[in-house]
């Protein structure tokens, strides 16, 4: 595999001091894979992947040492920590944050949507990143996307969006949204609008838990798709489980699913009576790998091995 390294560091000497002039430095309609080594530190800054900059790998220092906050909000595709437009991207090693909604800067206000990161480009693997915000914190917007040993932190609708995706053995944290007591929270708004799509948010083996309070889901498209899979559900979950928002009157078209979960949160027997029963060719069709990488492109990625 043929690819370029360049780095970024913004406290020593280095090929560039932000991550935003690198991606910058990468050319047009590139056809090779760029690796952005991105050096422990801080980066306050707004960070855009282009439509026409693919194959780059962004590979920080771990994620409490390589962090992008930014602290913009309403315009979700405009005020993003990170946006990614292109196809073929890989991140590793990352915290990505919106601070917008923090306390000191609400002063009182409601929250409002203040993505950490929107994700609209197509095969996407993002390895032990975080991701912080407390309204729409990953917006996983289109294309298929691949998240293994990821931390997402929120409190509503904060894995949103119309994204074909697989999240492994990551650790979902519903926080307590002080700023709106006795309102509940939701962990995922999935956006499918027709039966036809393939898109779903598939959660295997991963844990949910924190301080808050939250439903599974709730449908932001009126087909909305989102199954939990051997995963730790914790009591930060409500008993319903799910809402059905914009599928009021038509709740049997979501497909809103959980198998084989365990905690004190997995108890189905007070959830909604539309909550989906997969028989085992269905669910093996969204757990196995090949519902995001039927052609193999998570191992034709530089850092497919996570």
């Amino acid at each position: 595999m043929s690819y370029t390294t360049i780095v970024v560091d913004k406290s020593h000497p280095a090929q560039f001091s932000t991550i935003h002039s690198a991606i910058d430095s990468v050319p047009a309609n590139n056809q090779n894979w760029v690796i952005i080594k991105v050096k422990a530190g801080i980066y306050r800054e707004k960070v855009m992947v282009p439509k026409n900059k693919r194959f780059i790998a962004l590979i920080g220092e771990g994620m409490s040492n390589t962090k992008i906050i930014w602290n913009d909000h309403e315009n979700l595709l405009e005020s993003a920590t990170f946006h990614l437009l292109a196809d073929d991207f890989v991140a590793v090693n990352i915290t990505f944050e919106n601070s917008y909604n923090h306390a000191e800067i609400l002063e009182g206000n409601p929250i409002v949507p203040a993505a950490a990161a929107v994700v609209s480009g197509d095969r996407a693997s993002f390895y032990n990143c975080s991701f912080y915000g407390l309204q729409d914190t990953l917006w996983d917007d289109e294309g298929r996307h691949y998240f293994k040993d990821c931390f997402i932190e929120g409190a509503m609708d904060f894995i949103c969006g119309n994204g074909q995706s697989l999240y492994e053995n990551c650790e979902i944290s519903v926080i307590d949204n002080q700023l709106e007591p006795n309102v509940k929270g939701f962990i995922t708004a999935q956006r499918r609008s027709s039966a036809t799509e393939g898109t779903a948010f598939v959660f295997k083996e991963c844990k949910i838990n924190g301080n808050g309070t939250a439903f599974l889901g709730r449908a932001w498209g009126p087909y909305s798709a989102v199954l939990f899979y051997k995963s730790y559900l914790s009591d930060v979950v409500e008993p319903e489980g799910w809402q059905p928002w914009n599928a009021i009157g038509h709740e049997e078209n979501t497909m809103y699913a959980e198998q084989d979960n365990y905690g004190p949160g997995s108890d189905t027997s007070k959830r909604v009576r539309w909550m989906h029963k997969l028989d085992p060719s269905t669910l093996q069709s969204y757990t196995n790998l090949s519902f995001i990488n039927s052609d193999g492109w998570i191992q034709s990625q530089p850092t497919s091995s996570g």
